[in-house]
């Protein structure tokens, strides 16, 4: 009889509890929508819990909003070391990496996320565009040429791919990738730029 008592008022608390990080959430959500970020974080530290995934997640997406990247990455790193097959969080983490300019660190994660989904598109597209920037065409192809091989219909990965080849010097390659741009986006300056530099 006592363990049943005893069960009942643990569950009536965990049930406060809940409705407590609900309102909390939902109170947050509100301040975000107001650009209010101050507000949306402090209102969460009321409920926080070291130990909660979706608490760390939401600190680490207000923290970024909020300027505060050195704050957003611990708590992306509290959830990556909570759920470590966790994409979003990855994904999540990156956003104050680049705030910060920490390219190394944003590939590392984008690696990561393929080492779990090597299909990502996302993570294909991101890593062949800062190998890009780069001026690492070769690292930028590896990546592109999978993502291209996925959606071979695809703009985004149509044209970065065909400037990559256009920098690596495959000018039939390039060629064909900016004229299947053109049927995407007929008007496209970007790909017209492209045929141009070729011939």
């Amino acid at each position: 009889m006592f363990v049943l008592i005893f069960l009942f008022i643990v569950e009536i608390v965990n049930t406060q509890d809940f409705n407590k990080i609900i309102e909390a959430f939902s109170k947050s959500y509100s301040y975000e929508t107001k650009t209010d970020y101050s507000s949306a974080i402090k209102i969460l530290f009321d409920v926080y819990d070291a130990s909660s995934y979706e608490i760390n997640l939401r600190l680490g997406w207000l923290n970024y909003l909020n300027g505060n990247f050195v704050e957003s990455i611990t708590y992306y790193k509290k959830a990556i070391s909570l759920k470590p097959g966790s994409i979003e969080a990855k994904f999540g983490l990156t956003l104050p990496l680049s705030a910060m300019g920490n390219w190394d660190a944003v590939i590392k994660q984008y690696e990561d996320i393929l080492k779990i989904d090597p299909n990502n598109t996302t993570a294909l597209y991101r890593l062949g565009l800062i190998y890009y920037n780069k001026a690492d065409y070769k690292n930028s192809y590896k990546y592109l040429e999978k993502l291209v091989n996925l959606y071979p219909f695809n703009y985004d990965g149509l044209i970065l791919f065909a400037w990559t080849n256009l920098k690596l010097g495959k000018y039939s390659q390039a060629k064909l990738l900016f004229q299947k741009v053109l049927l995407l986006s007929p008007n496209d300056i970007s790909a017209q730029e492209g045929l141009k530099t070729i011939k």
